[in-house]
């Protein structure tokens, strides 16, 4: 009967732990908040008909293009503007004389970004709303705290197809 007593105990110890442990992660408390900032920009703008693809990327044509869609290392010339979710213009190439031109997912840029611009077509644009998750994640990056979905707004301009 002890013995009995002594295996329920314990089993309850460790369910008692493990719940503590999983409670405190802290990350899931980003999680939870960063995903609350991406519904409630969704359910702000309705308009919005973005498209959640299996990654968790939040893809939206503006402008559907009719050129040429990328394929992988392709090398993409693009006009970018990155946003926070509450409208802050956080970088952008728009109104340089440079478009930004980089190989399609070649693992450079933010793994959204790079996916997004896999889904469009030679003078199309584009929303990207990305999770942290595709962007720059827990750690953040500069000037981007861990945790911050943003918004690509993507303009390709022209595909040169890899040889």
């Amino acid at each position: 009967m002890i013995r009995k007593y002594n295996q329920l105990l314990c089993t309850l110890s460790i369910t008692l732990l493990m719940v503590l442990i999983v409670s405190c992660d802290p990350s899931a408390k980003y999680e939870r908040e960063e995903e609350t900032k991406i519904q409630n920009y969704l359910n702000a703008n309705p308009s919005q008909n973005f498209e959640l693809k299996p990654s968790g990327l939040y893809y939206l044509d503006v402008v559907v293009g009719t050129g040429l869609t990328p394929q992988n290392l392709d090398t993409a010339y693009v006009w970018y503007t990155i946003k926070f979710l509450d409208g802050q213009v956080w970088d952008t190439n728009v109104g340089t004389t440079d478009t930004l031109r980089f190989l399609v997912n070649a693992g450079v840029y933010p793994a959204g970004f790079e996916e997004g611009v896999s889904y469009m077509k030679e003078g199309g644009k584009a929303l990207l709303l990305t999770p942290s998750k595709l962007a720059y994640g827990a750690a953040g990056s500069y000037y981007i705290p861990g945790y911050t979905p943003l918004l690509f707004d993507v303009e390709l301009i022209k595909i040169k197809p890899r040889k």
